[in-house]
């Protein structure tokens, strides 16, 4: 297979089973998500919440067709489909979120993660009672029970959430909120809380500094676009600057194609460097994958598998995933980063455990 510039040494696809590779290649071409190709119609027919509170606010675009890849210590070793085929990765984004967070951590812009964020940012949104409580990590952890309406969002859109039955169970519960801190809860709304708290650390627009900072030195495309609502202009410093979503719940979001979300991966992989040259802060890839105390499932907006969540992948793996099949894999033990491009979500257990088998079977001959 022709190699692309990713850091690491030569990984031949000899390294696996080639049948069993060939397998899991033809498993993911064939698992394709029900997700339909127009996601702007599926986003206004009610899948996510019923109207009102599903009116899009923010760009869509029509998806493609299932790609992906497969790097082994930086090299590609399988790629099917079009991975340069730029679309939405809904909640993906939030783990490109956590890699900024990490990056105002190193700057000194968030000094401690357990600050209440209201000691840097002064914005309404962490005003009062109980927002003015809530600290960096609870919305790094989804722990932070903010209360409100924010882009004409209110939280109370995403309460009682369950992944698990996304689109067939019931949510927006009006629940009593518990104290910041105590209660873990995925929430769209809550998400983009943090990430206007970054763009008042940056004062710069999120999509920038992750271009600059981020993309540019891991030898990113540049086709990626980060955007927000035609609601969330906010004003810094005299400048409206759009405040990205962290998802494509209501629209915009991270759209991007799966080579450069290879990147990120392997820049995951190598504890945050590349080249020898460091991206991310020394220990924030660990503070990531550290599982938060309310889901141990869950760490700093990535998903973690200690628990085992997914069998017949190693418990030292962790991912980030959006709607509709869209996951970015790290397998640390065996120095993988799998990107798959709507790949329908029940096959994701069986993907990861075909890709395992195919790597192991061959260590084993």
């Amino acid at each position: 297979m022709e190699a692309l510039p990713f850091a690491g040494a030569p990984a031949p696809a000899s390294n696996f089973d080639p049948a069993r590779l060939a397998g899991a290649v033809a498993f993911a071409q064939s698992r394709e998500t029900p997700f339909p190709r127009d996601l702007l119609a599926h986003l206004r027919s009610g899948y996510f919440e019923p109207p009102p509170d599903n009116e899009v606010l923010g760009n869509t675009a029509p998806r493609g067709a299932p790609n992906g890849l497969l790097l082994l210590h930086g090299r590609p070793v399988a790629r099917w489909g079009d991975t340069q085929q730029v679309d939405m990765t809904f909640s993906v984004a939030k783990s490109y979120l956590a890699l900024l967070a990490g990056l105002a951590w190193g700057d000194g812009l968030i000094a401690d993660l357990d600050a209440p964020v209201r000691d840097t940012v002064r914005d309404a949104a962490f005003e009062g009672d109980h927002n003015g409580r809530i600290t960096w990590r609870m919305l790094l952890e989804q722990t932070s029970e903010w209360e409100g309406t924010l882009f004409g969002k209110a939280d109370r859109i995403d309460r009682g959430r369950d992944l698990k039955r996304e689109g067939k169970a019931e949510k927006g519960l009006d629940r009593p909120l518990e104290a910041p801190g105590s209660y873990w809860e995925y929430n769209d709304v809550r998400v983009n809380a943090l990430s206007l708290a970054l763009l008042h650390r940056f004062r710069a627009p999120l999509p920038e500094v992750f271009a600059e900072r981020i993309l540019k030195p891991i030898g990113g495309s540049g086709s990626m676009r980060w955007e927000g609502y035609r609601t969330s202009d906010v004003e810094i410093e005299g400048r409206l600057i759009q405040s990205v979503s962290g998802g494509g719940h209501w629209g915009g979001g991270v759209f991007t194609h799966a080579e450069d979300q290879a990147r990120i991966g392997q820049l995951m992989l190598n504890d945050g460097l590349w080249d020898g040259q460091r991206i991310l802060p020394e220990g924030w890839v660990r503070a990531c994958t550290t599982p938060c105390r309310l889901n141990p499932d869950y760490g700093l907006l990535w998903w973690l598998n200690g628990n085992g969540r997914y069998p017949g992948a190693s418990r030292e793996s962790f991912l980030a995933q959006g709607a509709g099949g869209n996951y970015i894999w790290i397998d640390p033990r065996h120095g993988l980063v799998g990107v798959f491009r709507w790949l329908d979500p029940a096959a994701l257990p069986d993907m990861l455990e075909q890709v395992t088998a195919a790597l192991e079977g061959a260590a084993a001959g």
